[in-house]
């Protein structure tokens, strides 16, 4: 009877260990917060279709300043759109400051882009007299 109790119960002790599932911290190595440093990833890897739309907005406007540019400082992420499944397709909707010089800012606008890095749409809200 005491060996069957002790071989259960050492049966029982491995099947424990061994379904013990392990969890793994994400290091982050920045100077920032996790969930902020995943913001600012997020928005540095659709920097192309951003520069796109900046271009795009501002091509017709004849006050604009040369070489707009934008950063993830004066960036915000509105809205992310889980267009599929987890995993699949996202939109992302984001509220950018467009500066020149030592960011002084021209206007803000609203872009939309996916997590495939294209741009889906942009809207122009407000332009600052230079």
């Amino acid at each position: 009877m005491k060996r069957i109790t002790v071989t259960l119960t050492i049966g029982m002790i491995v099947l424990i260990i061994s379904a013990t599932t392990v969890s793994a911290k994400t290091i982050n190595e920045a100077d920032t917060t996790l969930c902020e440093t995943l913001n600012y990833a997020l928005m540095s890897s659709l920097r192309e279709p951003v520069d796109k739309a900046i271009v795009e907005i501002y091509k017709n406007d004849i006050n604009a300043p040369q070489g707009l540019r934008w950063d993830t400082t004066g960036a915000k992420i509105l809205k992310i759109k889980q267009l599929y499944g987890v995993g699949g397709l996202y939109e992302i909707t984001l509220r950018i400051m467009p500066f020149y010089r030592a960011h002084i800012t021209y206007g803000i606008d609203e872009v939309v882009v996916n997590s495939s890095g294209e741009l889906i749409r942009y809207k122009h809200l407000k332009t600052y007299p230079l």
